[in-house]
């Protein structure tokens, strides 16, 4: 068990900001299209942070072309080149599901100061 634990803590990230539900994050994120790697930016309102760990993850939603588009990312890949946060949200709870439901001025979330 102590083996796992040690292999575990070397690859957790320690660069990544803190971040938490109703925040606004870009997720740079590397991508490989055959021999070539390029660098996509995600950005979008943290709906949800998950487990702890090695195996946490994160949920970043964005509206795109007026569709609304989801993507998890796992806390401690390798390919996520950094995580910026953009803005801070106010949120009453951890997981901001309801978003997915809503549009226009009731999607909005209050800036934390």
């Amino acid at each position: 068990m102590d083996f796992v634990k040690h292999i575990e803590s070397s690859q957790i990230r320690t660069d990544l900001p803190a971040f938490a539900a109703g925040d606004n994050v870009s997720v740079h994120y590397k991508i490989k299209e055959g021999e070539k790697e390029r660098i996509q930016v995600f950005q979008g309102t943290v709906l949800q942070r998950r487990n702890t760990g090695l195996d946490a993850t994160f949920t970043v939603r964005k509206i795109s072309s007026g569709i609304g588009v989801e993507r998890i990312f796992p806390a401690h890949s390798p390919n996520i080149d950094k995580v910026e946060v953009n803005r801070r949200g106010k949120v009453r709870r951890a997981r901001i599901f309801y978003l997915r439901g809503r549009s226009g001025k009731s999607a909005r979330i209050k800036e934390r100061r």
